[in-house]
């Protein structure tokens, strides 16, 4: 798959990423993953970010990230496209970003570097490197340590033409209708807030209609609705969706740090289709949290 292709793909459609699947000691369980991907794959989504965020692609060490992407690959080949996450400092986000053009992904998203605030030069370079030590497409996420700004993002697109993609993750209105406006077409816009389902609308009136939705992990029935009628502009739906649901689920989801991966893994449980336990630093929900979680589902029906 081109750049150019991949782009395609990423301006129309529910994105999202799958959970990894550890065992009860904590190790990648290949065949539990392949069977949530297999899951996964009647409800449509347009693209899945293997090894990204909610994927818990930073604790995953080298030789399990290849694991990861080739499991993702071999499962969805020639139904769904793969895009594999990538990060960490340049030496080893470029590794990444190799591994995965090797194994055969469509492109990667490019996680947020490392602990340490960088300069806007930094950052340039650094995107720079990862995009030119590969040929297929760049996905750019805008979050945490990595914040572009609009010049940044144009000297970007003129030096990086496999850069494709931009995901924001910051929410910050004005910088958004800034980027869009000074880069107009020349990338795909992803949502990327944890729980985007609350910022779609605000997005799509931004001009940035595709969001990554995590719930699809664990009730990919109502992600679908949602995205469905968020596309058709159905506002009586997609009200209804975050009044009933997706309000209480974010206050459940911020009553922990990190929980915004924890709350997903808990609800894959709960829909029946476990990946195990988050890896530290994360943890996982608390026994009443679980619950909670559980009676806010209930509504929603067999997914």
């Amino acid at each position: 798959m081109s750049p150019q292709d991949l782009k395609s793909v990423l301006q129309a459609g529910l994105l999202s990423f799958p959970l990894t699947d550890f065992d009860s000691e904590l190790r990648f369980a290949p065949k539990p993953y392949a069977d949530r991907l297999e899951w996964l794959q009647p409800y449509g989504a347009s693209a899945l970010f293997a090894a990204g965020g909610t994927g818990e692609f930073f604790s995953l060490e080298p030789g399990e990230y290849s694991e990861v992407i080739k499991v993702a690959l071999a499962t969805c080949k020639n139904r769904t496209p793969i895009i594999a996450g990538a990060g960490g400092g340049t030496t080893l986000a470029i590794k990444y970003a190799q591994e995965a053009e090797r194994l055969g992904a469509q492109g990667i998203l490019l996680l947020p570097h490392y602990l340490t605030e960088a300069s806007q030069e930094g950052l340039i370079a650094h995107v720079q490197a990862v995009c030119k030590s590969v040929k297929f497409g760049v996905v750019v996420y805008n979050r945490g340590g990595c914040r572009l700004t609009p010049a940044s993002l144009q000297v970007l697109a003129d030096t990086c033409p496999n850069l494709i993609g931009f995901k924001d993750g910051f929410g910050d209105i004005e910088k958004f209708v800034s980027i869009r406006q000074t880069l107009g077409d020349r990338f795909a816009y992803l949502g990327g807030l944890p729980t985007a389902e609350l910022f779609a609308g605000a997005y799509k009136a931004m001009g940035c209609p595709v969001y990554s939705s995590a719930v699809f992990n664990f009730i990919p029935k109502t992600a679908m609705e949602f995205y469905n009628a968020h596309a058709a502009n159905d506002t009586e739906t997609c009200n209804r969706l975050i009044r009933d649901f997706f309000i209480p689920y974010i206050a459940l989801r911020n009553q922990g740090e990190g929980y915004a991966v924890s709350i997903v893994k808990a609800g894959a449980t709960i829909s029946g289709h476990s990946a195990g336990p988050v890896r530290p630093p994360l943890s996982d929900l608390k026994p009443e949290e679980f619950e909670q979680l559980r009676a806010l589902m209930a509504p929603l029906g067999p997914q």
